[in-house]
Formats: C-alpha cells, sequence, structure tokens
C-alpha cells in the first residue's frame, strides 16, 4: 500500500513538472502576427504648391484734388457705383496769401495799363480823324488797347481762381469739383467735411478723397518661395480658397511671376499674379485674404495605392508585398508616377485585385 502511494506521489509530480514545462514552453513561444491588406484604387492625383495672398481690383485708383482747401461735400460713400466723370466731393479753397497778393497786383497792374492805354486811344483819335497821323500808327493805339483788355481780363480770371478754384470764364473745368476717373465701385472714403486736402503736384501724392476700383475683374497676388517658383509656367491653372468663404472655391490662371525675389524673413519670395474667373453672380471683397493652389502636374483616373504601403530596398527601388496565399506575402517591384505626398500612382506593377501587405498594421493572430 506504501508502495502504491509513493509510486502515485512521484507520478503526480511528473505530471506537476510536465505541465509546468508545456506552460513555459507554450509561454514563450511568439504568437503569430497577421497584417490587414489594401488593394490598389482609381484615383485623381493633384500635384499642386500653395500659395499665400489676398484678392485685389485690377483696376484700384485714388482719387485727389487738383487744389488745396477744405472738403465742402461728399457725394459719395463707400460701395457705391460710379460711372466715369461722376462728381464725388467739392473743395472750397483756401487761398494762398503769396498767390493772392500777386494776382490781386497783378490785376492792378492790368488796370493801370489799360487805363493808360485808352488814354493814348483817345487822344490820338482827334488826330487820326483830320489826318494828322497815318492809320497805321493809330491802329498801333488800338491794339495796344485791345492787349491791355486782354490782360485785364486774364489778370481778373486769375485772381477768383486763386481765390475760388474757379473763374466764370472756365466753370465746366472748376477744380472745385472732382470727379470719378473711372467708372467702379467706392471702396473707400476716408475724409470727411470739414477736412483740409493737399493738392495733388509734383511735389507730393496728395490727399486722397476715394478710392474707385472695377470690381467686376479681379485678380489674387501672392508669393511663393523659391524652391516652388521654377515649377511655375504661365498659364497653369489655380483654385481659390477665400478665408471669409470657406466653402466656395474660385479658378485662376496664372499670368505674371515676378524676374526677381524679395528677402522675407530670411527666405526668398517672388511675387505671382493669377486672373480670376468669376461666374455670374459672384462677388469677391477686395483684399480678402486668399490662399492659392497651383496645380503644378495632374493624372487622372490613374491606378494608385497609399504611399504609407510602399518599401524600399537597398538600391531604393520602391515595391510592396503581395499577398499569395492567406497571410504569405512575395516582394513585387513597381513602376511609379505622380505622387501628391499621400497617395501615388502605379504604372506598372499591380492588378486592381492584388492584395498589398500594410507593413504598419502587424497584429497578433486570434
Amino acid at each position: 500500500m506504501k508502495k502504491l502511494i509513493g509510486i502515485s506521489v512521484v507520478l503526480l509530480f511528473l505530471a506537476a513538472f510536465g505541465g509546468t514545462l508545456f506552460y513555459l514552453y507554450g509561454k514563450s513561444q511568439k504568437p503569430p502576427v497577421a497584417f490587414a491588406t489594401e488593394t490598389p484604387f482609381v484615383a485623381d492625383i493633384v500635384n499642386k504648391t500653395v500659395a499665400t495672398g489676398s484678392v485685389v481690383p485690377r483696376r484700384e485708383v485714388e482719387i485727389k484734388p487738383q487744389i488745396s482747401g477744405i472738403v465742402e461735400e461728399l457725394f459719395v460713400e463707400a460701395g457705391d457705383i460710379v460711372r466715369r466723370g461722376d462728381l464725388v466731393a467739392r473743395i472750397r479753397v483756401v487761398p494762398n496769401m503769396v498767390s493772392l497778393n500777386e494776382a490781386e497786383n497783378r490785376l492792378a497792374r492790368a488796370r493801370i495799363s489799360l487805363e493808360n492805354a485808352r488814354l493814348d486811344l483817345d487822344r490820338n483819335r482827334p488826330l487820326e480823324a483830320d489826318g494828322s497821323i497815318p492809320k497805321s500808327t493809330f491802329q498801333q493805339f488800338q491794339m495796344a488797347v485791345d492787349n491791355a483788355e486782354q490782360e485785364y481780363r486774364g489778370a481778373e480770371s486769375h485772381l477768383q481762381i486763386v481765390k475760388e478754384g474757379t473763374s466764370s470764364s472756365s466753370s465746366t473745368a472748376s477744380n472745385t469739383r472732382v470727379g470719378s476717373t473711372i467708372a467702379g465701385m467706392v471702396l473707400e472714403v476716408p475724409v470727411e467735411v470739414g477736412n483740409s486736402v493737399i493738392e495733388s503736384n509734383t511735389f507730393n501724392d496728395g490727399t486722397t478723397l476715394v478710392t474707385v476700383a472695377d470690381m467686376d475683374e479681379m485678380i489674387f497676388e501672392g508669393k511663393v518661395d523659391e524652391s516652388e517658383v521654377g515649377k511655375l509656367e504661365l498659364g497653369m491653372e489655380m483654385v481659390l480658397t477665400v478665408g471669409a468663404l470657406e466653402e466656395e472655391r474660385f479658378p485662376a490662371r496664372l499670368e505674371h511671376i515676378a524676374p526677381k525675389g524679395i528677402e522675407e524673413d530670411g527666405a526668398i519670395q517672388f511675387e505671382i499674379r493669377a486672373a480670376i474667373e468669376l461666374e455670374e453672380g459672384q462677388f469677391l471683397r477686395a483684399n480678402y485674404s486668399a490662399n492659392a493652389d497651383v496645380v503644378l502636374d495632374r493624372r487622372d483616373s490613374v491606378l494608385a495605392i497609399r504611399e504609407a504601403l510602399l518599401q524600399f530596398d537597398a538600391e531604393d527601388q520602391a515595391f510592396v508585398e503581395v499577398e499569395v496565399a492567406p497571410q504569405q506575402f512575395e516582394p513585387r517591384s513597381l513602376q511609379l508616377g505622380l505622387s501628391d505626398g499621400l497617395t501615388v500612382e502605379v504604372v506598372d506593377g499591380l492588378a486592381e485585385d492584388d492584395q498589398i501587405k500594410d507593413p504598419g498594421s502587424a497584429s497578433e493572430a486570434s
């Protein structure tokens, strides 16, 4: 009996020892790894770069006065539509004292000359009548009166212009009445009635009364980095995204690339300009900030895969692993085409029904 119990204890010990070894062996074995797979798909691939800038009118004009003075009246406000020649403001002249004094002195001298010429004419009229002087001599006195009268009228008109900005003989060309030089929309009226304004001349730009722009023809002005400018060509398609109109996209066409770059924050930037193609009823406000996607190249309806599926050998040759049996893969070299950074065109090496291993999807098989 004791012998039987001893044998049983030994057998139990051996069974426990064997079970422990089996358990430890099982724990030491790595579980099989399973990979997810994907199939190629048909996609449109667009390679593009992004330019930042703003939307501005192609024609924007600042209307400035031709005389200095005080804004007496404004006839427009921002948002109004004007035609070429429409009155936008009227200026009240504040005479320059030096100019006023010179004009008054000129008028006084012209009056004296006219009175003297008339006296000479009246004195010689009887002499011409009785033949004491020839007719040609008398005509010279008559001409002197005519010249003096013309000089007097000119001096009188000049004084009126200095005082009022216009004269009775040229009221249609009054400098006090400021008209729009183009047709369009009033964007800004930076002055108010009562403000002093300075005339536009050779030495200064003058005070802007009104800014007018043609809002039917808008352009995009932006900048691109020097690393991208070499890829651009005139006529390239662009798609604008306006910050204030997130849901809308506006097509444009590149029409200008600056021949000289500008350094900004240590990088060279090149200015570009593109004509925006607005549809009927679309409206863009001036100085909207915008981003332009410049299409450098594109492929439509081509076979493609995600770039994350690609692997590279020692010679930097791209390949993928294609499933040949459940969870069994073999490498296959690819000929690649255009890439947008996320998706790449497959020119040769894959069929649409191939199952491609995703190297980043490893998981333990159940």
